[in-house]
């Protein structure tokens, strides 16, 4: 629905929901809770009531009132929107009815004769309590019932006026979401939407009616149903749930030439970024998605929470989804440092309109200027320092060894010391799968980050130095999926390194919510490593995008791998103990470092060696310094068109 209609719904309210203020409501709970007490008088006495018990009544009626409606105050229930009155509200008006009518019976059971006039009829009680919140929520059922036949009424003659034709369609999805769902269609949320029918492979729920709408048979009988029906559209009602069963109902579909659609996933409505009648085309990361992340919150609360907390890199496309969670999380405060002026402008405005109290401070800054990092630490006091800056493309890192030495290895170094010196309780790396058994600069850069944190962590006990290790991330900057977005609206090719190329893939805040799950759980010195699931072959990420995208004359070229590259991708070294955490989808391993000594010179070596630009030396010094690591010992020729620099990478 638009903001136009939006606006012209509300004012096109009836009059009694835009002048029945909460005055009204009590008013009219007053008077149902008076009513309730007379009848369960007259139904104690058979409509007879003895004149003694007459004069009781008047005298009771108003303490028993003014003690039901202070309870209704005392609960809240007057802060409810009636409109959504629930299960919760329910349990509300029950624990309500419990506090007022214990006094009661107090009074019945424990005041002598002598006070009889205070004594009221146990049935008398029971009865009242029953009628008269049974009373104040049918109450709230009409209104609510009356406003909802308002707005279909509404609804039908503004669809009627502009001659709308709803598309018949089928939901996939009967659970929760489903039903969320199918509320908010029927009642208008889509317009253009007429849910007929649900599918849902739970057989306790076949034939059954949610929301109006009947279960009709299985998944596997969407191609039947859609004959019969005369249906060519299916909306995945499935708001959390693993990949294997989107793509089983898309190839059903698919195979009977019907359109698929999808309600946004869990985390975007949760997140409050859409809403759930906010249905959108099948995407790649559908297909790619794993399923749905489990936070220990407890963990998470008393890593964050009332911390403050600082982010490096925090424009870039994981440092400004690490600052989306951390801000969950309620941080006494949250400081972003970045050097491009234009992320963090906008990393910055996004934090502030969803959690405009929070106290954010966006800081212009580069991580490896130490005396301007030494004076934001001892500004801002952080407890909790991610470290999530660093220079990542392979290709330019190949023609650029001394910036990815100075970024990634150097700026560690000098960022821990300084944050171990100001007291920072936790150091926590963002590592990369490159970083095992490197083939490229970047990769052993990053492996020779993991390799620093651990030494410090033996150097200064009071922090914690962790380094967290995973894959790539669908839609970050210069990743697979944004590129063969760009190439399919261009018409084609999509350019494909090799064809047996492999990569593991997560979501951004999938790979932000299990990093801070990593930082709540690491003692110190570990190196965690996420569990990436499958690795997936890019020429079928290329295939599946191209059949989303419905132009099946787009080609795939392969173009071979580039400097640095490697087939696959490994997330553990051979010897690296990978032991289980309480976590079900994190993993740590330890693998002793080089001594303090070693790993000093080796630094000091580099610095001087990329101070000097003698890129040739350093890929000598990496790979002497890291047995595992495979360097090119070429140094080589910096890259001249940037289609080469764009072209897909794992």
């Amino acid at each position: 629905m638009s903001d136009l209609e939006q606006t012209t719904t509300s004012s096109a309210s009836p009059w009694w929901t835009r002048h029945f203020r909460r005055e009204i409501q009590q008013a009219l709970d007053l008077a149902v809770l008076a009513l309730a007490f007379g009848l369960a008088y007259l139904l104690r006495f058979d409509f007879e009531v003895p004149d003694v018990y007459r004069l009781r009544m008047l005298a009771q009626l108003p303490g028993v009132v003014l003690l039901q409606f202070l309870m209704l105050v005392f609960t809240g229930v007057y802060q409810f929107v009636w409109r959504y009155v629930g299960m919760a509200e329910v349990r509300t008006f029950l624990r309500t009815a419990a506090y007022s009518t214990t006094p009661l019976l107090l009074l019945r059971l424990g005041l002598p004769e002598q006070y009889a006039v205070w004594r009221i009829p146990l049935s008398v009680i029971l009865m009242d309590t029953a009628l008269a919140f049974g009373g104040l929520l049918a109450l709230r059922v009409l209104r609510r019932a009356l406003y909802e036949r308002f707005e279909r009424q509404h609804r039908a003659d503004r669809q009627g006026a502009r001659r709308t034709v709803r598309t018949p369609v089928l939901l996939a999805g009967a659970g929760r979401a489903g039903v969320l769902a199918a509320k908010e269609l029927t009642q208008g949320g889509a317009g253009d939407v007429d849910p007929i029918g649900f599918v849902d492979d739970d057989p306790q729920k076949q034939g059954t009616v949610i929301q109006g709408v009947k279960v009709l048979g299985t998944t596997d009988e969407i191609p039947r149903l859609a004959a019969e029906l005369g249906v060519h559209h299916v909306i995945i009602t499935i708001a959390a749930t693993g990949a294997a069963s989107i793509r089983r109902i898309v190839d059903t579909c698919e195979r009977a030439g019907i359109h698929v659609r999808i309600i946004p996933g869990l985390y975007e409505i949760l997140s409050g970024n859409v809403s759930i009648s906010r249905i959108r085309d099948i995407q790649i990361e559908d297909l790619l998605g794993r399923e749905p992340v489990r936070l220990d919150q407890e963990d998470l609360e008393r890593f964050l929470t009332g911390k403050a907390v600082l982010v490096t890199g925090a424009g870039g496309s994981i440092g400004s989804e690490l600052c989306l969670q951390v801000a969950r999380f309620s941080p006494r405060k949250l400081v972003l440092v970045e050097r491009s002026e234009a992320a963090l402008f906008d990393s910055d405005r996004r934090l502030r309109d969803l959690w405009p109290h929070l106290r954010i401070e966006p800081l212009v800054a580069d991580v490896g200027d130490l005396p301007r990092m030494r004076r934001i630490l001892a500004t801002h006091e952080p407890e909790v320092l991610i470290h999530a800056a660093a220079h990542k493309h392979v290709p330019l890192m190949e023609s650029h060894p001394d910036e990815a030495v100075k970024n990634n290895v150097l700026a560690v170094d000098g960022l821990g010391r300084l944050a171990a010196e100001a007291g920072v309780e936790v150091f926590l790396l963002i590592s990369t799968d490159k970083a095992v058994r490197p083939t490229s600069v970047m990769g052993a850069s990053k492996r020779l980050a993991e390799l620093v944190c651990q030494s410090l962590d033996g150097h200064y006990p009071d922090t914690r130095f962790l380094a967290v290790r995973f894959g790539n991330v669908m839609g970050s900057a210069g990743s697979v999926i944004p590129i063969f977005r760009e190439q399919i609206e261009r018409g084609g090719p999509l350019t494909v390194t090799h064809p047996e190329v492999k990569r593991y893939f997560m979501t951004i805040p999938e790979a932000a919510q299990l990093v801070l799950q990593a930082g709540a759980i690491g003692k110190g010195g570990e190196i965690l490593i996420l569990d990436m699931g499958e690795p997936v072959k890019i020429v079928d990420l290329a295939r599946d995008m191209i059949a989303l995208s419905g132009d099946d004359d787009l080609q795939i070229v392969f173009t071979g791998l580039r400097p640095g590259e490697k087939l696959f991708e490994e997330l553990e070294l051979q010897g690296e103990q990978c032991d289980r955490t309480r976590h079900e989808k994190i993993f740590v391993g330890r693998l002793q470092p080089s001594t303090g000594s070693e790993l000093e010179a080796a630094l000091a070596r580099l610095e001087a060696l990329a101070e000097d630009g003698a890129n040739g030396q350093i890929r000598v010094v990496l790979n002497e310094l890291l047995p595992e690591a495979s360097l090119d010992r070429r140094a080589m020729a910096r890259p001249q068109r940037e289609e080469t620099l764009s072209g897909t990478t794992g």
